[in-house]
């Protein structure tokens, strides 16, 4: 296996697009789709299933996508060595999710950007479950997750900081200034993002323990659920990292309940993978840059 048609198959396999993949490799998009035909016909098996403009990574192609990652990390540390090249390089893929990247890594990600520019970063947005299954299956190299629990099946897991959570309604709201009770909360209309967000299952299951209906209004974004919190809408539990500009200015106000759960951020990866010497860095800094701002 030629190690130029493994660094494309990684490129395609991490973005599930030709066209992307050619874009980032700066090739022609029939290049790439020659390199993967080329690897498939000397592995004598297909790693992608095409599925009209969708790909998607064959069982092989999952196989075969941690043994092409160690390939390509090893290659490039092997010439940092004999070259004596002191600058990090490689690819990085790292699992996030809205509320970390928008309020909490922007210091890690602009420094690693500027202090290591050959460390090629790709941001994937997922959470929970979708993100310890890809950092489980190599798919990502590092993820980060919000969860109560610290402890994650085939996973190496750090604590960088607990994530402190927020009750947010409107000014004026009729709960401001109380000490509501959860049957008070269950009443009004409640605001969240998608099921699969850890502190939005922790409030429901709360909620649920009345053994009344709860029922949320949905949004896709941080940013809509707290526009809507402020136009009155309803009310929304939050990390408090994501809502302190708005608290500070007074457009949301925080309502006097206290959750009774905890949840952490944390940096994974998967247990027993040797981290190459630029994730290991990486690794390093978000300890140093996320842990601070606890």
């Amino acid at each position: 296996m030629e190690l130029r048609l493994l660094v494309t198959f990684e490129k395609v396999a991490t973005v599930l697009s030709f066209t992307r993949a050619a874009a980032d490799l700066k090739y022609a998009q029939s290049s790439v789709t020659s390199q993967i035909r080329a690897l498939e016909s000397s592995l004598g098996t297909e790693l992608f299933d095409r599925l009209g403009s969708r790909i998607r990574l064959t069982e092989a192609g999952e196989r075969l996508l941690p043994y092409a990652r160690r390939i390509i990390e090893l290659t490039e540390e092997a010439r940092a060595a004999v070259t004596g090249t002191a600058e990090p390089s490689g690819s990085l893929t790292v699992g996030t999710m809205e509320s970390l990247t928008s309020y909490r890594l922007s210091p890690l990600l602009e420094y690693f950007h500027h202090r290591y520019p050959k460390v090629r970063l790709s941001l994937r947005t997922t959470i929970g479950d979708e993100t310890r299954q890809a950092l489980r299956q190599g798919t990502y190299d590092v993820g980060f997750l919000m969860e109560r629990e610290t402890e994650h099946t085939g996973l190496e897991t750090e604590v960088l900081t607990v994530e402190p959570l927020v009750l947010v309604a409107a000014p004026g709201h009729p709960l401001v200034g109380k000490h509501p009770e959860k049957a008070d909360l269950v009443r009004q209309p409640l605001l969240a993002l998608e099921p699969g967000c850890a502190y939005r299952d922790l409030f429901e299951q709360e909620l649920k323990s009345l053994g009344e209906p709860v029922e949320f209004m949905e949004f896709g974004t941080i940013e809509a659920t707290k526009r809507a919190a402020a136009a009155g809408l309803g009310i929304s539990l939050l990390p408090e990292v994501t809502v302190a500009a708005e608290l500070a200015e007074g457009s949301l106000q925080r309502l006097l309940w206290e959750p009774p759960f905890t949840l952490r951020t944390q940096l994974a990866w998967r247990a027993g993978k040797r981290l190459p010497a630029h994730v290991r860095l990486f690794v390093e800094q978000a300890r140093r840059l996320v842990s601070e701002q606890g």
